[in-house]
């Protein structure tokens, strides 16, 4: 299949027209100036898939959801909004629980629809708990984390721990050694805490400035993420979860470390109304989702489409930026290696940006 555009992203930068040859949903060559006979043309810039490392849920059902169906309807939710990669994001509960969810997840690992599992919990703090029950939050356990790991089969991915926790340091070392990325966050750490949880191998940060102190005084964890390149670091690009100047701030600061996620729960792509997310009630009102208690911001509804459009159109990013901090970056952080980029040999994943009309759409083969 050959497909031309007026111009694309690819992993030269930003290209005028471009033709790209397709089989199987791999590129197998991308080509400067206009094809004879394209099986497609694309009214647009040509921009590799979505990655999200860090989504919930969609459609008005969540990850964790009892059936294959509401799973499936989660994923396909978030395709449609052009996400073509993505880990399915969990929240704290009982630990039997949890393995259940785990397990019930596996089979859409295997099959490919996932990029696997990231478990937001238990092993969080209690003081910066957000939309974590904070009677199921529970120190590291290795026994027990290993036991996540067999049920998981290779699926868990990510983990994110609070690095202060008593456990938590043996449990990072021990992950990172497993394969498995640590995220920190939930997290009430100092600077040195922060530091020595990266030393034993935590590379990415949960959703910076949430979910944590976000004062930006010495020794605190805030200042340690913005002075430490070896951190990745997570935004939420709503305007809710973080005003968009502070965002634009904090983008300017740290840009080529930046990857933008959904932190979608349920209602994203779907409506306004009454949610649960464990066993916690969740209002969504206007397209921001609280507790009922507490009033704490319970995720988002975010797609990765309005991701990108915000970094374009409110932060004033590139094309290339944006690609880079929805795609790129997110694929490289957790070594995914055949996609985030158009070039040959990567997954054709592939959508089509149209500033006229402010339109993400996805391409099929």
């Amino acid at each position: 299949m050959i497909i031309q555009a007026s111009s694309a992203v690819t992993d030269n930068g930003l290209a005028g027209n471009t033709w790209i040859e397709i089989s199987g949903n791999v590129i197998h060559s991308v080509n400067s100036g206009l094809h004879q006979s394209p099986d497609q043309i694309i009214d647009g810039v040509l921009i590799p898939g979505f990655v999200d490392i860090h989504c919930h849920g969609g459609g008005s059902k969540f990850f964790s959801a009892l059936t294959m169906d509401e799973v499936q309807s989660v994923i396909e939710t978030h395709r449609g909004h052009g996400t073509t990669s993505m880990l399915a994001s969990l929240v704290t509960e009982p630990i039997g629980t949890l393995k259940t969810q785990v397990a019930r997840l596996v089979p859409l690992y295997k099959s490919g629809q996932i990029l696997g599992i990231h478990l937001e919990g238990p092993y969080l703090s209690h003081i910066y708990c957000g939309a974590h029950d904070p009677d199921l939050l529970l120190n590291p356990d290795l026994v027990e984390i290993k036991e996540l790991l067999a049920l998981g089969d290779g699926a868990i991915k990510m983990i994110t721990i609070a690095p202060e926790l008593s456990g938590a340091l043996e449990a990072i070392k021990f992950l990172t050694a497993s394969g498995v990325k640590v995220a920190l966050g939930h997290s009430n750490a100092s600077f040195d805490q922060a530091d020595a949880g990266v030393n034993a191998g935590a590379t990415i940060v949960t959703h910076f400035m949430n979910g944590m102190n976000k004062s930006q005084v010495d020794d605190t964890f805030a200042a340690f993420v913005r002075a430490d390149e070896r951190l990745t670091i997570e935004l939420i690009l709503d305007g809710h979860h973080i005003p968009f100047l502070t965002c634009q701030e904090i983008y300017s600061a740290l840009g080529s470390r930046i990857i933008f996620i959904t932190d979608a729960m349920a209602a994203a792509g779907s409506v306004d109304g009454s949610y649960t997310m464990g066993k916690l009630p969740i209002v969504v009102k206007n397209g921001v989702a609280r507790l009922v208690s507490g009033d704490s911001l319970a995720g988002s509804t975010l797609t990765m489409d309005t991701v990108f459009l915000n970094a374009v159109n409110i932060l004033g990013l590139s094309v290339m930026e944006a690609v880079a901090a929805t795609s790129t970056r997110p694929a490289k952080t957790i070594d995914l290696n055949d996609r985030g980029v158009i070039a040959v040999g990567m997954r054709a994943d592939l959508l089509s940006f149209n500033p006229a009309s402010n339109t993400i759409t996805l391409i099929s083969e």
